[in-house]
């Protein structure tokens, strides 16, 4: 079954270029991952340096105990102590809808 994390950070102030190159290397890594459905990251208005990433997978029990292992992203992992001023905020979803917006060609 499908599922989605929202995952809030909050960036030391003078981290957010670290912060969005090294998490922008895990993202295109993790787009050819077969069990990888999309990912959508998210700036608060209000302060640049709050983020909120919205991912999506096909199975949770693979995300937890295959891709969370992945080796690209161990200097994301190592590095999250030095750039987040607090823990990230994981929220786990599963999705029972999507209404994509189609083209006006495909209706």
């Amino acid at each position: 079954m499908p599922v989605s994390y929202a995952i809030e950070f909050q960036v030391v102030p003078g981290k957010r270029e670290e912060f969005l190159e090294r998490l922008c290397e895990v993202l295109d890594a993790m787009k050819v991952e077969t069990t990888y459905c999309e990912a959508v990251l998210h700036q608060d208005p209000t302060s640049e340096n709050h983020f909120m990433l919205y991912e999506t997978w096909d199975n949770h029990d693979d995300v937890v105990n295959v891709q969370l292992n992945r080796p690209y992203r161990h200097a994301w992992h190592d590095a999250l102590p030095r750039i987040l001023a607090s823990e990230r905020k994981i929220g786990v979803w599963e999705p029972i809808r999507a209404d994509p917006k189609r083209s006006p060609k495909t209706r």
